[in-house]
């Protein structure tokens, strides 16, 4: 029952990133748009991974899938891939994309069969590009992408608040997502080291 609701709840989150009011929004407010952002990134990805019976991935190596997901989060917050990605239709499913497919090859060596204790360095070090760039939006005293000075505003915040709110919105979400996820594989390994000495 578990994997049924796990899978359900990885598709819900890419419906609500997708096609849903979070995504008709984006256009006017960052917070909707890093809301779409940790939705494929960050939540869908370890559910669908859950979902899979008997998930036997072939091992890859955890850097190669912690820069490929650092150079999609970065490259797409650059101010000019940022703006190519809210002009244009096709470059703004590509971004979506990119991010869910980033998401997807982050989160597989944690769900590799031979747990290691290097993946909870794995996961401390993946925070650190999104505390820099949730940081620094968050402290900014400057909007970073001009695109939202230029929209209607119906939610009462400045273009800056609403930069603001979507940085700690990110911080705080990815801090408490991969903190959930190195605790439960510490726990699954503390226990496999258990059984393995009984």
């Amino acid at each position: 029952m578990q994997r049924p609701a796990s899978l359900l709840l990885g598709l819900l989150a890419i419906g609500v990133a997708i096609a849903s009011p979070v995504a008709m929004l984006d256009h006017r407010m960052l917070t909707a748009h890093m809301i779409q952002h940790l939705l494929l990134m960050t939540i869908a990805p370890p559910l669908i991974f859950l979902s899979v019976p008997r998930f036997r991935p072939a091992r890859v190596n955890p850097a190669i899938c912690w820069l490929a997901a650092t150079a999609v989060l970065v490259g797409w917050h650059i101010p000019a891939a940022f703006r190519l990605g809210m002009q244009s239709a096709s470059w703004h499913a590509i971004e979506q994309f990119s991010f869910l497919a980033a998401g997807l090859l982050f989160w597989w060596p944690v769900f590799e069969p031979r747990p290691r204790w290097s993946i909870l360095l794995y996961l401390f070090f993946a925070t650190l590009p999104c505390d820099v760039l949730s940081g620094f939006l968050v402290f900014s005293d400057r909007v970073a992408y001009p695109v939202y000075l230029c929209t209607p505003r119906n939610s009462g915040w400045s273009a800056l608040e609403d930069q603001q709110c979507a940085g700690a919105l990110m911080w705080t979400v990815v801090t408490i997502v991969y903190l959930i996820a190195g605790t439960v594989f510490a726990t699954q390994l503390l226990s496999a080291q258990h059984v393995e000495a009984a």
